[in-house]
């Protein structure tokens, strides 16, 4: 990595931000708050998640710029109303980084990624001075409800609260489906939001026993029906008429055609 060049970079894009903001500069700019950007930032974060799962290097370029200039502008926005400064937020990043990595910049040993974790973990019970905190109070914090799952387990697991398994979990994602049927056959409405949320905390569970980011297979499966989606609308054009209820069964064949040719 040139640093001095990606130094000068990110200087240069501070000073853009802060003539944005500043009186003579962009009013929309102006108008914006870290609560109205908290949706940019997520859908900039990803739009650089999917870039990098197309191994596109140009739109991972513009992407990763995109959350850099969020992490600019709400940055600025915290300077600006006297709370903190981004040096402050990036030196407190840059501490924590040296600090929780001994066996890099210190004395200490660790020879493998288990030994890294259990070590992290060991110094951030040390940060908290003693005080009483539950081990998953800060696990997905933030995250979008699948990912917070997939968190939320993975940090149970490290304490050894684990299913055994994947053979164990198949049966589980088997048990919390039969309980949906069983509430929706039974139409206790009530019931029905709470057993879909376990089957779909019992499907997370089972992607990750098979070494998969369940957020990352639904957003590839997302996109793959949104190619097929589009191969039908597509061909509905050809033949010049409407999508509709009506010609489900067309709709069907062409499913089945779009998925021979992806």
């Amino acid at each position: 990595m040139n640093i001095a060049q990606a130094q000068q970079a990110f200087g240069r894009l501070l000073e853009i931000v802060v003539r944005l903001r500043s009186p003579d500069g962009c009013p929309w700019d102006r108008e914006q708050t870290p609560l109205t950007l908290r949706r940019t930032l997520a859908e900039e974060a990803y739009e650089l998640i999917h870039a990098i799962q197309e191994d596109h290097a140009p739109d991972i370029l513009e992407e990763l710029g995109d959350v850099a200039l969020n992490v600019a502008m709400i940055g600025q926005m915290y300077e600006e109303a006297g709370r903190f400064t981004l040096a402050d937020s990036l030196q407190a990043l840059c501490e924590k980084l040296i600090r929780r990595h001994p066996h890099v910049f210190g004395d200490a040993r660790a020879e493998t990624s288990g030994q890294v974790i259990e070590q992290w973990e060991e110094i951030k019970r040390q940060e908290r001075n003693g005080k009483k905190m539950s081990f998953l109070h800060k696990a997905g914090r933030g995250l979008p409800p699948l990912e917070k799952a997939q968190e939320v387990q993975k940090k149970a697991a490290r304490v050894g609260f684990d299913w055994s398994s994947p053979e164990a979990v198949f049966d589980k994602v088997q048990e919390e489906l039969a309980e949906v049927r069983g509430e929706w056959e039974g139409g206790h409405r009530e019931k029905l939001e709470l057993e879909l949320g376990d089957l779909l905390f019992s499907v997370v569970n089972l992607a990750r026993h098979l070494g998969i980011e369940a957020n990352l297979a639904l957003d590839r499966s997302v996109e793959k029906f949104k190619k097929r989606f589009s191969y039908i609308e597509e061909a509905f054009e050809r033949e010049g008429r409407p999508m509709e209820a009506a010609h489900n069964a067309r709709m069907e064949e062409l499913w089945e055609e779009a998925k021979r040719r992806s």
